[in-house]
């Protein structure tokens, strides 16, 4: 079966997003867990049930980040670019606080010592915040631009800097960010805790889950009705080749809200985000981890609904707007990948739902100890 180019852009900018809100689901657990050690865990024992929770799990669910790193390499090249780009620093910082991660999980415990065991409680702590908000912030980042253009070579270049990523909207966005992911991880914990450490979790996943809650409504509030956004308002068939200067796009307050008034089903992914908050903060158990996880979806859906078909909007050019119609690789190679991804995928669903069932059940001192010689 051979797809037309328009139909493969769509079904990239989905797969794209489904990778996205995979590692957000799972790697963000993840990071929440992280983030919340040293408050969950009092005491060393206590510590080593947290991180068992997620450690034989972690470096799976962080595959999620490497495969979206490598379809948007494969799919939107020029996005890869201009990413790596502009937000060279922002990234760099992420790579150095998630290879404290690895680093932590294997020599937290090689050595007995209270001050080197805490100095990599802290590490695990760094390697889930500083991702989160990174990550937040570069969301927030896109939706208001990204101060990029091409010359008429197509020679990418960037004015900004790491500083001017940390503006008001960028930073409630980042905050937002982590406080669903530490809501996502505290539910997390709830599950596979039990006692003392499982009433912390409580605690803290309904203060992130009340946070999530006030920032989704206010960021959604600003981008409703001050944030600028964009438009497109000419461009060639989306179904040919060609290149981001070939359109035209303006920028206006409210523009990202277009997409709902013409596709109103589309309300359902802020609406999954609020009411997984809200369910998060009053359930418990493999209910409030389910609430959390629709929460994340429906936050991470409600911006990639918003800005469709944009994928990295320029504030310098608008016109040089990156979008799903001109950021692609070739039909063949689109159309290549999209039957790597229809045969890869469930199999790597179906490994992970196994995984997950084999490791289920919950996490105690008692049991960290009896598995002395493999857990961490």
């Amino acid at each position: 079966m051979i797809l037309d180019y328009e139909t493969l852009k769509v079904i990239w900018w989905l797969f794209v997003g489904v990778l996205v809100i995979g590692f957000a689901v799972t790697g963000g657990f993840d990071m929440g867990v992280g983030a919340l050690l040293p408050f969950v865990g009092r005491n060393d024992g206590e510590r080593r049930v947290v991180i068992n929770t997620i450690g034989a799990t972690w470096d799976g669910n962080q595959v999620w980040l490497i495969t979206a790193g490598g379809a948007t390499f494969a799919a939107w090249p020029l996005v890869y670019a201009a990413a790596f780009s502009g937000f060279y620093v922002a990234l760099i910082l992420t790579l150095f606080a998630l290879i404290l991660r690895p680093v932590g999980f294997e020599f937290r415990s090689k050595i007995a010592d209270p001050r080197w065991r805490a100095t990599w409680d802290w590490g695990l702590f760094v390697g889930g915040v500083v991702p989160a908000i990174v990550f937040g912030v570069a969301f927030g980042n896109l939706l208001q631009g990204v101060p990029f253009q091409y010359d008429d070579t197509m020679r990418v270049s960037y004015s900004g800097s790491f500083l001017g990523l940390l503006n008001p909207f960028g930073l409630i966005a980042g905050v937002l960010s982590l406080a669903m992911l530490v809501m996502h991880g505290g539910t997390y914990l709830q599950l596979r805790t039990v006692g003392e450490i499982q009433a912390r979790a409580q605690r803290y996943t309904r203060i992130a889950a009340i946070l999530v809650i006030v920032l989704f409504a206010a960021a959604g509030l600003w981008v409703a009705t001050s944030l600028t956004g964009y438009r497109i308002t000419q461009m060639p068939d989306a179904g040919s080749v060609f290149t981001p200067l070939a359109k035209t796009v303006e920028r206006a307050a409210g523009a990202w809200m277009g997409n709902y008034a013409r596709h109103p089903w589309m309300w359902l992914a802020p609406a999954a985000g609020l009411a997984g908050a809200v369910l998060a903060l009053v359930l418990r158990g493999g209910t409030a981890f389910l609430a959390s996880g629709l929460s994340v979806a429906g936050i991470i859906l409600t911006a990639g609904f918003s800005m469709f078909p944009f994928v990295m909007p320029s504030s310098l050019d608008p016109r040089a707007s990156l979008t799903a119609w001109d950021a692609v690789s070739s039909h063949r190679t689109l159309q290549i990948m999209f039957w790597v991804v229809v045969i890869m995928l469930p199999v790597v669903l179906v490994y992970t739902g196994w995984v997950y069932r084999v490791l289920r059940g919950k996490m105690t001192v008692e049991r960290v100890r009896e598995q002395q010689h493999t857990a961490y």
